[in-house]
């Protein structure tokens, strides 16, 4: 006999149409859910009034949606990040009436006490998928950054150990919080990275950037994908690109995405060592990025704050050979001398010059690109939703049973 579809009630504290690994984990899980039998009913803090929701390119049917009442945060906060407002609302009262088999938050703040409280309420098990490294931010809060730490951790530590599952997308997230659980009630920690459309994404037609920043046909064409912010790094990356491009004229660096280091980088990208050399495209919808990106010879990252290295799986689903300096969740997406170079990040003061020496590298040999490049292709279908999908309702099933 076949098992049962499930019913799972999703918490967000963003979503669409506002962009960010977050969102389109939110809506890949939701999608991905549906396209696999289940029921799923979507709550998240409605967009601003005229906005609409749209998607991230995620397949699957639309979710059912209860939207809570939001607010837009002030800055620093990106224009377009709305979260929930703590009040009754017609949402929760949806949630409630749904009657979730599971409840799963994308949050532990506003909405994933929302998301306890209605598990509590109707008996169900509370899964929490930890996206993001709060502490990699505390440079935001100023001279309130220590203490600010400190609180979050142990804010974290007490929500964890209140749910019945964390999944971490990466291993040494995975680690880390099974670390901190230690001496406390003990949930199911459990790794699950979210999963990608490769199918869709490697059916993309590449969009060729030369053109769009004015650059000759046989340009060579570096590119990066992220929000502009301090914590992605971004300077360093500047920085290697301009050691190896002093050497190379035919060498350019395409910069995909938006944030709140975009006007430095601008300034330093017309600096005389990448003047001409460096275009930004601003924020653009996923899937224009990624076909951007896939108009590009390779694939560069610096971040030292991700969770699993989303933007790196889909690079390498672009079939681009990869190179990134070395931080938590890169070696679950890249596979170091396999389909990209993964460079140590210690000691701190020698990171530009090893990122610039395998930049260098992929540069002056193309049939080692060509290789990297045709194993990513191969090795794709590991990031797939449907297998993210599997191990999502395995937990599900054992948490019910």
């Amino acid at each position: 006999m076949s098992e049962r579809p499930l019913r799972i009630a999703i918490f967000g504290e963003s979503y669409l149409p506002y962009l960010s690994g977050v969102t389109v984990s939110t809506e890949a899980l939701a999608r991905g859910l549906g396209a696999a039998g289940h029921e799923v009913l979507l709550v998240a803090p409605a967009p601003a009034r005229g906005r609409v929701v749209g998607t991230a390119g995620a397949l699957g049917p639309d979710p059912r949606s209860a939207w809570l009442p939001s607010i837009q945060l002030p800055r620093p906060a990106p224009a377009g990040y709305r979260v929930p407002w703590p009040i009754p609302s017609a949402a929760l009262r949806a949630a409630r009436a749904f009657a979730p088999d599971v409840v799963h938050a994308q949050s532990p703040f506003t909405s994933g006490l929302m998301a306890r409280r209605v598990a509590r309420r109707v008996g169900s098990p509370l899964v929490f998928t930890h996206h993001t490294r709060f502490g990699d931010y505390g440079h935001y809060l100023g001279p309130l950054a220590r203490p600010g730490a400190a609180l979050v951790a142990a804010y974290l530590r007490r929500y964890w150990a209140g749910c019945a599952a964390v999944v971490a997308p990466g291993t040494e997230l995975a680690a880390e919080i099974e670390a901190r659980l230690r001496g406390r009630r003990r949930p199911v920690v459990l790794v699950i990275p979210t999963g990608i459309e490769v199918a869709a994404i490697q059916a993309l037609a590449a969009r060729d950037p030369r053109p769009l920043a004015n650059w000759p046909p046989g340009a060579m064409v570096v590119a990066t994908l992220g929000r502009l912010a301090p914590e992605k790094s971004v300077e360093l990356l500047f920085d290697a690109f301009a050691g190896v491009a002093a050497n190379h004229a035919s060498l350019r660096l395409l910069v995909v995405g938006g944030g709140p280091s975009e006007a430095a980088l601008r300034e330093r990208a017309a600096a005389p060592d990448l003047a001409g050399r460096v275009h930004l495209t601003g924020q653009l919808p996923r899937l224009e990025a990624l076909a951007i990106i896939k108009g590009a010879d390779l694939f560069v990252a610096a971040s030292r704050t991700e969770t699993q290295g989303l933007v790196l799986a889909e690079a390498l689903c672009a079939g681009l050979p990869v190179v990134a300096l070395a931080g938590p969740g890169v070696a679950d997406s890249v596979r170091d001398g396999i389909d990209g170079l993964i460079v140590p990040a210690e000691p701190a003061g020698e990171r530009m010059m090893r990122l610039g020496d395998a930049l260098r590298q992929l540069v002056d040999e193309p049939e080692l690109r060509a290789t990297l490049g045709a194993a990513a292709l191969a090795g794709a279908p590991r990031f797939s939703v449907a297998s993210r999908i599997a191990s999502m309702v395995a937990l599900y099933r054992e948490l019910l049973g």
